[in-house]
């Protein structure tokens, strides 16, 4: 009868532990400048421990996340905070909280997108990286220990640095850097015209196509989101898996290094050794991963 006690109490645990474990991002920087990652929450889902902080070069965080969560983290760049007013803003991807931590915004585009809707249909993750809304930083999705057989748990995103391809009309400037590009707008950004946003007339799949510059964006990135009817190629599903997000998976981080240094707000707390541990086999599978989102093999 003990033993049974014992079993049922064991088995009661489990449970538990299994229906309210979560899935795990891992958040890593190898840029060889500062970004401060922000995230946003879809309607209706659970908010976040933490909305937005700082991810120096080299350094990681992970975050636990809520079941069934969905919503969006990209990063920002060329960031600093006012020494009199205490303002904090960044040249890309700002949400415009005035803070390091989003509270609720989204970015400001154009910004590079990792989306996620966790637990979705068929119990299935959904993911993408998006250049819908335009690009400012490279960027990859690596699913690691996903279920066997469940959905197509492919690396997806954008390892290319598209600023320095990046068209004229499109192109986002600062002064200090002159005419070397440190974000790309969307077609849709910059010209405003239903075409290019897929609205009005041209607000179905049948009638909103590719444009040239959608298409640029596409050739260098052949599984990211370049448009929104982008979806046969460029959504990916996962089961039970964990997901490393990673700024500048490559080597190429031209632009950024070109700009001059900015002064950089109090770091808050992003690194410690647990946080290696988990780290260490994901990116040992995307030092592989990366190589053929960059060859557009994968």
């Amino acid at each position: 009868m003990v033993l049974a006690k014992v079993s049922s109490f064991l088995f009661v645990v489990l449970f538990l532990i299994n229906g309210t474990s979560s899935t795990t991002f891992t958040v890593v920087n190898q840029c060889s400048y500062t970004v401060w990652p922000g995230l946003l929450s879809g309607a209706g889902t659970a908010a976040l421990p933490t909305t937005g902080f700082s991810l120096n070069s080299a350094e990681s965080r992970l975050i636990s996340m809520p079941a069934a969560w969905s919503g969006r983290i990209w990063g920002r760049t060329l960031c600093n905070q006012n020494e009199t007013t205490g303002r904090f803003s960044c040249v890309t991807g700002d949400c415009g909280s005035s803070q390091i931590e989003c509270s609720g915004a989204g970015a400001n585009p154009p910004a590079t997108l990792a989306e996620f809707t966790l637990n979705g249909a068929d119990n299935l993750d959904f993911y993408d990286v998006s250049l819908v809304d335009g690009y400012n930083v490279p960027m990859t999705i690596v699913p690691s220990g996903g279920a066997t057989g469940a959905g197509k748990c492919n690396v997806t995103g954008c390892a290319v640095d598209l600023n320095s391809v990046c068209p004229e009309q499109l192109k986002v400037t600062v002064e200090a850097a002159g005419t070397t590009a440190v974000a790309c707008k969307s077609a849709c950004e910059a010209f405003g015209t239903p075409e290019y946003c897929c609205s009005g007339a041209f607000a179905t799949p049948d009638t909103c196509k590719p444009s040239e510059y959608s298409g640029l964006f596409k050739k260098a990135c052949p599984t990211a989101y370049s448009y929104a009817y982008d979806d046969g190629t460029s959504t990916f599903t996962c089961s039970g898996a964990d997901y490393v997000i990673t700024f500048c998976p490559s080597t190429s981080s031209k632009v950024m290094e070109s700009a001059p240094p900015r002064p950089k707000p109090e770091a808050v707390s992003v690194f410690d050794a647990s946080a290696t541990k988990a780290v260490a086999l994901p990116l040992g599978v995307l030092a592989v991963a990366v190589s053929w989102v960059w060859s557009g093999l994968w």
